[in-house]
């Protein structure tokens, strides 16, 4: 009775890891060979386990990557990719995140920018940081219906406060000048602050044509540019590879 009492308690005050666990020894009888300090650090070890846990599932879920099932591990460094491993090592460690850099990612369609960029996503998750994948079309069109109904404030705020932010597909629709507007408020935020990456198959030296104005051009590029690690991606298309043969990655 005393013990159910306990685990009652316990998922009342949402220590589920710690309820689980204490389920675990109960069950377990060998557990009360154990002094009490090693039996409630079990306990207190589950708890902070579930937690860490339950957080990268939900920052996974956030996320809203567009292949929520990439990860490093699975990256394809087969030879004339132009994958720079150290740089991958140095990315997959986080630094990059803590020092709020750019990562701009390049290569022609199907060489797996978009792919590399969620790995790289759901690492961040993984490590605790806050991320979120977004086309750059689909953000604009988002921000232009939040101009329209007073939201725009706000949701820029929202943008802000992510540790990691994926533009996919940059460069790949003209823009009109409100658009310029919103991408160089979007960036002009995390400068500094946030971590950023940015696919594109536009080589970076077309990217001030894309922009189409010189002097919000020039405010971009200048945020963008200048403290940034780059890759950029060599090969055929993933996804013309035999189907018999696919890689993880695709």
């Amino acid at each position: 009775m005393l013990n159910q009492q306990t685990l009652n308690q316990l998922k009342a005050l949402r220590l589920d890891g710690m309820a689980r666990s204490f389920e675990e020894q109960l069950a377990q009888p060998i557990t009360t060979e154990l002094s009490f300090e090693e039996r409630f650090a079990l306990l207190v070890d589950r708890e902070v386990l579930w937690r860490d846990h339950k957080r990268r599932d939900r920052l996974l879920k956030q996320a809203k990557l567009k292949h929520p099932q990439a990860c490093l591990e699975d990256l394809d460094h087969r030879p004339g990719r132009g994958l720079d491993k150290p740089l991958i090592a140095t990315l997959g460690g986080g630094d990059w995140i803590r020092q709020a850099h750019a990562l701009l990612i390049g290569g022609a369609t199907g060489t797996g920018k978009t792919w590399l960029a969620c790995a790289l996503g759901q690492q961040a998750c993984r490590q605790g940081f806050s991320t979120f994948y977004a086309r750059v079309p689909r953000l604009l069109d988002t921000l232009r219906i939040a101009h329209g109904d007073g939201s725009f404030g706000k949701r820029l705020a929202q943008l802000a406060r992510i540790d990691v932010l994926i533009l996919d597909d940059w460069g790949l629709t003209p823009l009109d000048q409100t658009a310029r507007h919103d991408l160089l408020e979007v960036i002009d935020d995390r400068v500094g602050i946030r971590a950023t990456i940015i696919t594109s198959q536009l080589p970076i030296d077309h990217w001030h044509g894309w922009l189409n104005d010189p002097t919000l051009a020039d405010a971009i590029l200048d945020r963008l540019v200048h403290q940034s690690y780059r890759l950029i991606l060599k090969g055929e298309s993933l996804r013309k590879k035999d189907r018999q043969n696919v890689p993880k990655e695709n």
